[in-house]
């Protein structure tokens, strides 16, 4: 599962940002020292970074540019300063991403998703077979094929499907999918992302692989070997 390191002294926000990403099943840690949170970002080895500006000591952008000397992984300002300056400069410093407070988790989350797969599932595209319980997904050649039986899969499924695989009991939101999609020039929309996702389930218990695909309400989907 994916680390977040939450650098944020509102210790009542923290906490509610800490709640809201473990139900979606990510490791969440905090700075332990404001003066020196290089050092904790060090021996944490996080996957994403989410920091505020205002901080004790030194402010987020200066620990901003400390992470970037040593690491490209992705950084989320949220703060609650909405001049103008201060999101040119975030994105100066390398940031990812500027997100206002008060802000909508749901928005947040899917944001996250996208750096996250962005900065390192879609590294790994060139992996075109994947096994799944005893079946091979083909995604280059857009088959499933489970003993002797096989069957095609569009574009689009394969790869709503290749996204599921990759993060494999773990949710992903339907906004992250589309968004994807849209991103990769398969133009999708909400209705559409439905039907794509049922006939994969038909597909998949077909070759019996029932209940493979299951929906989180108010989420997304995942899928479960």
């Amino acid at each position: 599962m994916s680390k977040i390191f939450i650098v944020e002294d509102d210790l009542t926000l923290f906490n509610e940002l800490k709640e809201r990403f473990e139900e979606w099943d990510y490791h969440v840690f905090g700075a332990e020292d404001f003066g020196n949170v290089i050092n904790d970002f060090i021996s944490l080895e996080p996957d994403l970074v989410i920091i505020d500006i205002t901080l004790p000591k030194y402010d987020g952008f200066y620990w901003c540019r400390r992470v970037r000397d040593i690491s490209s992984l992705p950084i989320i300002f949220l703060s609650s300063r909405d001049h103008p300056t201060d999101m040119v400069m975030s994105m100066q410093m390398g940031s990812d991403d500027y997100i206002q407070k008060p802000f909508n988790f749901d928005v947040l989350i899917a944001k996250v998703q996208a750096l996250l797969r962005r900065a390192y599932q879609y590294q790994n595209q060139e992996i075109d077979v994947v096994r799944f319980r005893d079946a091979v997904f083909d995604f280059k050649k857009l088959t499933i094929t489970k003993d002797e039986y096989e069957t095609d899969l569009t574009k689009n499924e394969s790869f709503i499907l290749s996204i599921l695989v990759h993060e494999r009991e773990q949710a992903v939101s339907r906004e992250v999918l589309i968004e994807q999609l849209w991103d990769d020039s398969k133009f999708i929309s909400d209705n559409t992302l439905t039907v794509n996702v049922n006939r994969i389930r038909k597909k998949l218990e077909e070759i019996g692989l029932e209940n493979a695909i299951v929906t989180k309400t108010g989420i997304g989907y995942m899928i479960k070997e």
